[in-house]
């Protein structure tokens, strides 16, 4: 085999040979004849294997490439087991705790000391500390397929969506549950709509909805009267005597209260068979206030003619400066752009003959920012430090990205503050905690870094060819002190970190520093030999500074250190999945404390080899980091003070680039508007004499 390669690999032979008779030549050199290039020819010496009839010539064809291909899987499987020879086998960490459940869960989510899992017809409530079931709520007409939790102080608001698309608030507050409103339930099946996606601010202030239905989609935005929800839970005699009354925050909502089957399914929703393990009740009697509807956002509309007759008259009547010239605010007349449309038409007509597929509908992904240096604040509107106060969109296909003011009522209108053009298509947008970092990929695979809490462009960086993005993951800022990573406990501004996941399973790291331009790094490079071992999912470790798990197509689940590029070790947990079908892992991590949750299955008999999920147990499986030895120490010494490090005269540079920057910001504003108010009032100053004219 290894001969038949070698011929094969090497390039086509050429021969030389005579036209006539070959004779034998004299021994004196004078007397030999004289070549001429006319008597000889040049022939490959595979040549003859092109000559023969069909199908001969096509077979030998097709056994040279099952033989060239027979050769790379060969060579590909020596260097595998050449570099699993080479591998240091990392440690294998069990599950410290199982928590074992009736049916596959729809969804998992932490917060504070919960596990909230969605279920059939609901979701349960289990306690992190002992891992029993506190509290189960399945009333619901179908199952649970996701669920969100979120910090409201020393309370928990729960968002559970259903299989049709329903989406529901609850309100935890110490041993007692409450419902909120079911968002979009209606009594009219053919009215209903779906719930595709949803975000809640992390402060808790804020919840935006992305539904879809009747051809349609659009995103709604609440905000949420959290401190109400305290007052009404801790003074329920006055709630219930106030409910009597019209409320005002119920005015302001499209649906002025939860609709009759909502109250009717979830009366009596605790499951009977499991009271005495419950500590947690569900209060159906008690109505707290509603969320306060603010605004619909719908999908940007598609360029079209203008009505304006002039360019004088565009400046009078546009009041903003936002947008222009980022292809969203196009002023262009409608004959030219029905010339335009000919012109296109005309130009690829043959493309245009065939069927047309349905476009389908454009999609949104959106972030709630905590910085009002974003857009322009009203000078009467005082925001309080901690909130949120700008909503960032783009919807797929768009090269914009649009921020929304979340200080706003029913009678002002929906249209964005601020425009970020980009060149490409935007395919991933990601903040980091609290919105201090946006980072936006493109279709091209370039990467743009924004640093919004001082409103300035780290700067921008394109990924390896053929490298584009998938998810992107924003770690905490960590050093590395004396060959471990540890956290600062000093505030650090103009550093940061993220790990981007492509779509060709590979892993990079992408740093920026200051005035610096980011740089990007390898740290798992695409799988050449087995899409098995392909990434996933990536998951940052909060409670482990410069730590991320990786979640492989093989079932397995490893702990990386991004600043070695190394892997720390791995966490084993008991799968039956079927090799036919990618595996999708359901975990979270949790943000406060170290540890995270895996849900995985047992099987019945362990003789028995068979993937049938009836033969399996579904389980939630629990790791701690403290309890393995390698990453107690980690988890435990995991900051570093200021003095240790001695950065001051670092720090006191970056204290002189926040300053520059900021008023450097602050006047290209003052000036834009200053420019744009010029520009205003000579257009209607120009429109006013030429209609004396």
């Amino acid at each position: 085999m290894s001969s038949f390669k070698g011929s094969q690999a090497q390039k086509p032979r050429l021969s030389v040979f005579s036209k006539g008779p070959l004779e034998i030549p004299s021994p004196t050199e004078a007397d030999w004849p004289k070549d001429d290039e006319k008597d000889f020819v040049f022939k490959d010496v595979d040549q003859e294997l092109d000559s023969l009839p069909q199908p001969y010539r096509m077979i030998n064809k097709l056994i040279n490439h099952l033989f060239d291909r027979s050769w790379e899987v060969i060579e590909n499987r020596e260097s595998f087991r050449e570099n699993v020879k080479n591998w240091t086998v990392p440690a294998i960490y069990p599950p410290t705790a199982e928590i074992q459940l009736d049916k596959m869960p729809g969804g998992m989510a932490v917060s504070q000391d919960y596990l909230f899992i969605g279920g059939p017809k609901g979701f349960s409530i289990y306690n992190l500390h002992n891992y029993k079931k506190m509290l189960v709520l399945e009333k619901f007409k179908v199952d649970v397929i996701s669920i969100w939790a979120t910090d409201l102080g020393n309370d928990v608001l729960i968002v559970p969506v259903d299989e049709m698309g329903i989406v529901r608030l609850f309100y935890l507050c110490k041993d007692s549950l409450y419902l909120i409103k079911a968002i979009n339930e209606t009594d009219d099946t053919t009215k209903q709509s779906t719930c595709v996606r949803m975000e809640v601010s992390q402060s808790g202030d804020y919840a935006a909805f992305l539904f879809q239905g009747a051809g349609d989609v659009w995103l709604e935005v609440y905000k949420l009267p959290k401190e109400i929800w305290l007052k009404e839970v801790e003074h329920p005699q006055l709630t219930l005597n106030q409910k009597k009354k019209p409320k005002q925050l119920q005015l302001n909502t499209p649906e002025s209260a939860v609709t009759e089957s909502t109250e009717k399914s979830l009366g009596s929703s605790v499951s009977p068979n499991t009271t005495q393990d419950l500590n947690i009740s569900f209060k159906s009697d008690l109505k707290l206030s509603l969320p306060v509807f603010i605004m619909k956002i719908k999908p940007p509309k598609p360029i079209a003619g203008t009505t304006f007759k002039s360019p004088l008259e565009i400046f009078a009547k546009v009041e903003d400066y936002f947008g222009l010239g980022s292809g969203q605010n196009h002023f262009i007349k409608d004959v030219q752009w029905e010339q335009h449309m000919e012109i296109f038409y005309a130009s690829y007509k043959k493309h245009l003959e065939g069927e047309w597929e349905e476009e389908p509908l454009s999609m949104a992904t959106f972030h709630f920012f905590y910085t009002n240096s974003l857009t322009t604040t009203p000078t009467d509107v005082k925001s309080s430090s901690g909130t949120a106060c700008v909503l960032g969109i783009h919807w797929t296909g768009s090269h914009n990205f649009f921020l929304y003011s979340l200080n706003k009522t029913l009678k002002d209108k929906t249209d964005c503050e601020n425009v970020w053009p980009c060149a490409a298509p935007i395919v991933v947008s990601q903040i980091s905690s609290f919105s201090s970092y946006l980072a936006l990929a493109c279709e091209d695979g370039v990467l743009i870094l924004w640093d919004l809490a001082q409103g300035f462009l780290f700067g921008v960086i394109a990924l390896p060819e053929k490298c584009f993005c998938q998810s992107i993951h924003f770690l905490r800022f960590f050093l590395v002190h004396k060959g471990q990573n540890v956290y600062p406990d000093y505030p650090v501004k103009f550093e940061v970190m993220c790990v981007v996941l492509c779509t060709n399973a590979s892993l990079h790291l992408v740093t920026a520093s200051g005035t610096k331009g980011p740089t990007s790094k390898l740290l798992v490079d695409s799988p050449t030999m087995s899409t098995e071992e392909a990434i996933y999912a990536v998951a940052p470790v909060p409670a482990l500074p410069g730590m991320v798990l990786i979640f492989s197509r093989n079932c397995s689940v490893s702990l990386m250190d991004v600043a070695k590029a190394e892997t720390i070790c791995a966490f084993s947990a008991p799968t039956c999945h079927p090799p036919d079908i990618p595996w999708k892992p359901l975990f979270v991590v949790s943000p406060h404390h170290p540890f995270f949750l895996l849900h995985g299955a047992r099987p019945y008999d362990n003789t028995n080899s068979t993937h049938d999920p009836k033969n399996t147990t579904d389980s939630v499986f629990y790791f701690n980091f403290e309890d393995y030895s390698l990453l107690e120490d980690i988890s435990k010494k995991c900051t570093v003070s200021q003095k240790d490090l001695a950065y001051s005269q670092v720090l006191s540079m970056e204290k002189r680039y926040e300053q520059f920057l900021q008023k450097s910001f602050q006047k290209s504003q003052m000036k834009g508007r200053e420019q744009w108010s010029r520009l205003r009032k000579y257009s209607i100053m120009l429109q006013k004499e030429n209609l004396k004219k």
